[in-house]
């Protein structure tokens, strides 16, 4: 289809340009104005690095608060396109609701109305041209400044004044028109005609990917008179209809929770042209009154079509609100979600990708998925359930009375459950191209470390797995064995229940204090284990080789519990970036804790000597 639309498009504007010096002008305005909306798309997306995403998620708690945010943010940055592409990296990245989304999407279908009212209510009664050049100036000169604030700051006043220059383009052509051709003589009336230019609508917002330049194409023929007012509306309602596609398109990377959002945006926009084709005739006469009742001219056609957009849109908001839990059921049914045999990332797409904050909080779900994943796999490795660890039940006694470990294939779920996404998230954070920005790079980072750990805890379990089925089954020949190994399972399982309750509950500041204790005591776990195989040894109620292998899983043993540790240490300790700066800050390395095992130990020695 690109391959034929494309030349169709050159070959269609040579051909104006050759026939026509004013469909030049004309084409140029259109050209110029798209370029704008890049600009201005591209200045508001340099402050979409936080301050924009932390709004969003505090204003979509409710289907009004989501649909208000719509509105706003597409009022201020007149781009429904940018909202929605917002949105959808948002639902990919798990940040909001389908719902939420949803809200956001009919509000950004109101909030681009305003763009209408801003160009027939000024944009036509004005020389906004002398405007566009201080704005082009200004907007030049900041762009090329390093600072990222003041690059936005030029980009929108460059995009402003490349709007405002295609409104002047725009506006010149189709007056110039009026001396060779008039269009409002190809117009059609009736149904026809409100059918054949809502085509025309579609065709063109379509192809330009932008109801706005349709939208201001539209208002400045039919401000030349070159359109009808009936056309006009037609050709609005197209518009309408036809912006669905930058959405559809932003969807193609998303997941499913995307590809449902743009589906919703399809529906509720053709719902809401149906019923403007629909009650045309009977919304014409709500214009009148509207417009009289605001004091509009009854020959301010363009004023009025603005009256018209917004009318519309409002009256399809109305209809589908109360829709809105049946949709957001039917999208699940339709567009369900894919269960591969292998688990893959569901948040790290292309769409999440286009946001700092979105990614950041897209590779934290993924890797709170590997560190569930984890704790399972870890859990059987040991014969210990997750249900078992995670109830108030007597862990100790529960293990004692357990007659054996059966074998559990850890390789297989973690090609299963793991590895797929791990491997996502490193490739992920390798590509993201704001990863080696210092005020995205140290949560990205801890995140992959956190992803790494509790790989590694997997890989440690599966190294004492062997033995710790051989030495506890009930029927060994050697039951001290039994014991320690049954010590080596229940601090693990200590270990996994209470990272699982810091994680549930309690402030910031006592799960770093909670976290370093745990640390410590895994040295101290592993020291007393080590101390007493020693004197099992000289006892010679186990073999040096039976020691050995003990002294080798338990140092296995406690690196499981430092990395389980470390994962949550980053994964749960703090949202807050500046939080998280100093919980790491303050967190107690490795060096620190064999530094302080030492101590410990050394003081119990004198202790001992000196009683």
């Amino acid at each position: 289809m690109k391959k034929i639309l494309l030349p169709t498009i050159l070959l269609v504007l040579a051909y104006g340009f050759w026939i026509s010096p004013n469909f030049k002008t004309i084409a140029a305005g259109v050209a110029v104005f798209l370029f704008g909306m890049l600009s201005l798309e591209q200045g508001f997306q340099a402050f979409t690095g936080g301050a924009l995403e932390r709004l969003l998620r505090r204003t979509t708690a409710s289907t009004w608060k989501s649909v208000l945010f719509g509105i706003v943010s597409t009022t201020v940055m007149q781009s429904s396109s940018l909202v929605s592409v917002i949105a959808i990296s948002f639902l990919g990245a798990g940040l909001i609701t389908l719902a939420a989304g949803i809200g956001i999407i009919f509000g950004a279908n109101l909030g681009t109305t305003t763009g209408a009212w801003l160009i027939a209510g000024f944009g036509l009664k004005v020389n906004i041209a002398a405007y566009a050049m201080p704005m082009l100036a200004f907007g030049v000169i900041l762009i090329f400044q390093s600072s990222k604030s003041l690059k936005g700051i030029g980009y929108i006043l460059a995009g402003l004044g490349f709007l405002f220059l295609g409104i002047h383009f725009m506006k010149d052509g189709f007056e110039a028109y009026k001396e060779t051709l008039n269009l409002a003589e190809f117009a059609v009336s009736g149904y026809p005609g409100v059918l054949l230019f809502t085509a025309i609508g579609i065709f063109a917002t379509v192809v330009m990917q932008s109801s706005h330049a349709t939208l201001v194409l539209t208002i400045t023929a039919l401000a030349a008179g070159q359109i009808t007012y009936e056309n006009a509306l037609a050709l609005a309602i197209g518009a309408n209809i036809g912006t669905t596609i930058t959405a559809i398109l932003g969807a193609m990377s998303s997941n499913e929770g995307g590809k449902r959002l743009a589906a919703a945006h399809l529906i509720f926009n053709l719902v809401t042209g149906v019923i403007a084709i629909v009650f045309i005739y009977q919304l014409v006469d709500l214009v009148n009154v509207v417009s009289l009742a605001v004091g509009i001219a009854e020959e301010d056609y363009t004023l009025k079509l603005a009256v018209f957009h917004s009318i519309f849109n409002l009256l399809g908001i109305l209809v589908m609100l109360p829709l809105m839990n049946q949709l957001v059921t039917n999208l699940e049914r339709f567009i369900p979600e894919k269960k591969p045999d292998v688990d893959q990332p569901k948040y790290l797409t292309d769409a999440s990708a286009a946001f700092p904050e979105t990614a950041l909080e897209a590779v934290r779900k993924e890797t709170l998925r590997v560190y569930e994943a984890a704790l399972r796999i870890i859990g059987d490795g040991l014969g210990l359930k997750r249900e078992l660890v995670a109830s108030d039940d007597d862990l100790e006694q529960a293990i004692a009375v357990q007659q054996r470990v059966h074998v559990f294939d850890i390789d297989a779920m973690y090609d299963k459950h793991i590895k797929g996404i791990y491997s996502a998230i490193v490739a992920f954070i390798s590509s993201a191209p704001f990863a080696r920005k210092e005020e995205h790079s140290s949560g990205l980072r801890w995140l992959r470390n956190a992803s790494t750990r509790m790989v590694e805890a997997v890989k440690d379990t599966r190294n004492i797995q062997e033995n710790l089925i051989e030495y506890v089954d009930a029927d060994a020949e050697n039951q001290k064995m039994r014991e320690l190994y049954n010590r080596i399972r229940l601090q693990l399982g200590l270990i996994i229940r209470e990272l699982e309750s810091i994680r549930s509950g309690g402030s910031d500041t006592v799960d770093a204090l909670s976290l370093d204790a745990l640390k410590l005591q895994a040295v101290e776990e592993q020291e007393s284990i080590n101390q007493l195989i020693a004197d099992l040894i000289s006892q010679h109620a186990i073999t040096p080789g039976m020691g050995s292998s003990l002294i080798n899983d338990s140092g296995f043993a406690h690196d499981i519990s430092v990395n389980l540790i470390e994962a949550s240490q980053s994964l749960f300790v703090s949202r807050d970036q500046g939080l998280e700066l100093a919980a790491h800050d303050v967190a107690l390395n490795e060096d620190e804790l064999m530094r302080i095992g030492e101590e410990t130990e050394a003081a119990a020695r004198q202790i001992n000597a000196n009683p």
